[in-house]
């Protein structure tokens, strides 16, 4: 059975400028750990009872290589906007300079979302410090 729902004739969004979207976090759908460095979810997710069921961010939903097949899930569902957030490990070194094949991961989603017509909200950082940060204090220096 269907659920219908119904809003109000005065409701923001029936308004035509109300914008319906989805939203993920990266660490929690992307996976691609080989391509980013550890982060402290990592840390969190490997500590002994701290996650019961031992979920973590290795792999999750493989966003990381279906990212286009998301995509066309997305643009299917007939949404305004998708908010997505930027695993800074997958986009710094060690380092801290850019690492240019993470950069080109987010660019290309972005580029995908554009020629679909979903307009991009992009949160830059959903705590997934990572984790060599986190040892050094938690601040970039």
């Amino acid at each position: 059975m269907t659920a219908k729902i119904s809003l109000p004739l005065d409701s923001t969004m029936l308004k035509g400028d109300f914008i319906y979207g989805v939203a993920t976090a990266s660490f929690q759908i992307e996976g691609g750990a080989k391509n980013r460095l550890p982060c402290i979810w990592d840390t969190f997710c490997n500590t002994p009872n701290k996650v019961i069921d031992g979920s973590n961010g290795l792999i999750a939903c493989d966003h990381y290589n279906l990212w286009k097949e998301d995509i066309a899930l997305i643009e299917s569902l007939g949404v305004d906007a998708y908010r997505l957030s930027i695993s800074w490990p997958r986009v710094i070194t060690q380092s801290g300079t850019l690492n240019p094949e993470g950069v080109n991961f987010y660019i290309d989603i972005l580029d995908e979302l554009k020629s679909k017509n979903i307009k991009a909200f992009v949160t830059l950082y959903h705590w997934d410090l990572p984790q060599h940060l986190e040892d050094e204090g938690g601040q970039v220096k």
